[in-house]
């Protein structure tokens, strides 16, 4: 999103909401506490913040966020735009789960690692291989058969899943494989699946955060959030970048193409401010849902308690994720250590792998 469009997620927020921009965990915002639900759908699509109201709801496609800048085996941003081109174009897809997951992963392995349901993983520029269910498939296919590899995917998957909503809990990966290998014919090349070793399990969080050379002398500034709030006042500061910016699903965001003197002094003024430049900060480790007050269901006060725990230095290594109920909102994908609330500032703690 273009910088200054904070600006205008800060109006909303403070106009109809908390005050607050939330990210979450699949690289999307959210206004909370809205009480004029109908002045501020008008006001979002006024601002055109509402494409395709059909399909706004399983449009959740997350990108390697330094891709086309920084590392990575291929520039994945132009097939995004021409695979959201092409969901919106299909009126059944708009039937999807709202819970399923796209990814393009340029190589690296950032987004692989948020085990999305449908994707594509680059080996070079022209090849890349098909995620289904959260993991490599061994469908590989050449750059211009992507798009057309993903939406037959996605039709085929919409139209077998009955009631399932994720892939990988249907155990549908091997047999969405092969309806798409058959629908794609001679564009598609059959292998056995990339080994997940082969991919960096912390190219995302651990290391995009702080200060990131841009191989054409600019900069891109990745930053952190506690608990992925955004505060309305810091949203504008960042508007005034005038920079590409980028929402990521680890809580955090990533300015672009910043000249070095000008990046110098946005961590110096946004970094007292709440943005967190510092990868090794505790903050970047511990998230929680949205606990009490905000959450009806919440047993506990999860980021007052995770705040409180940070401040006494008393967490163990490791990712740690505070949930108020069993739901669980928000956990990070792979291993963690849980914190459950089970009364008011009481948790049961136990490890996931």
């Amino acid at each position: 999103m273009p910088a200054p469009g904070f600006a205008v997620l800060a109006d909303l927020a403070e106009n109809f909401g908390d005050g607050d921009i939330h990210f979450t965990s699949r690289g999307n915002v959210q206004i909370r506490g809205i009480s004029h639900v109908g002045a501020f759908a008008d006001a979002a699509e006024e601002e055109k913040l509402v494409p395709s109201p059909a399909h706004d709801r399983v449009r959740n496609i997350i990108q390697s966020p330094l891709t086309g800048r920084v590392g990575g085996k291929a520039d994945v941003s132009d097939l995004v735009q021409d695979f959201d081109a092409a969901l919106i174009a299909q009126p059944s897809l708009a039937t999807l789960p709202g819970r399923t997951l796209i990814a393009f992963d340029d190589g690296r392995g950032d987004v692989l690692g948020e085990r999305p349901d449908v994707g594509v993983v680059a080996h070079d520029d022209d090849t890349f291989e098909l995620i289904l269910g959260g993991t490599t498939s061994g469908l590989v296919v050449s750059r211009d058969a992507v798009v057309d590899a993903l939406i037959a995917t996605a039709l085929t998957w919409n139209d077998t899943r009955g009631s399932a909503w994720r892939i990988a809990e249907a155990g549908a990966a091997e047999e969405l494989r092969a309806a798409v290998a058959e629908k794609l014919g001679e564009r598609a090349d059959l292998r056995d699946p990339t080994p997940d070793h082969e991919f960096d399990a912390t190219a995302g969080l651990s290391k995009q955060i702080g200060w990131i050379d841009q191989p054409d002398g600019r900069v891109s500034l990745a930053a952190g959030l506690r608990f992925g709030v955004l505060p309305g006042r810091l949203a504008r500061a960042i508007a005034h970048t005038q920079v590409p910016v980028h929402i990521t699903p680890w809580y955090s965001l990533i300015l672009h193409d910043l000249d070095e003197e000008v990046a110098e002094q946005v961590v110096k003024v946004m970094a007292p401010n709440g943005l967190i430049f510092d990868r090794k900060s505790t903050w970047l480790r511990v998230t929680a849902c949205t606990g009490r007050p905000g959450c009806q269901k919440s047993l506990a006060d999860t980021r007052g308690d995770a705040s409180h725990a940070i401040a006494q230095g008393r967490l163990p290594e490791g990712r740690i994720h505070f949930s108020g109920c069993e739901r669980r909102c928000g956990k990070p994908k792979g291993g963690y250590i849980d914190y459950l609330a089970t009364g008011d500032g009481e948790y049961e703690v136990t490890s996931v792998d």
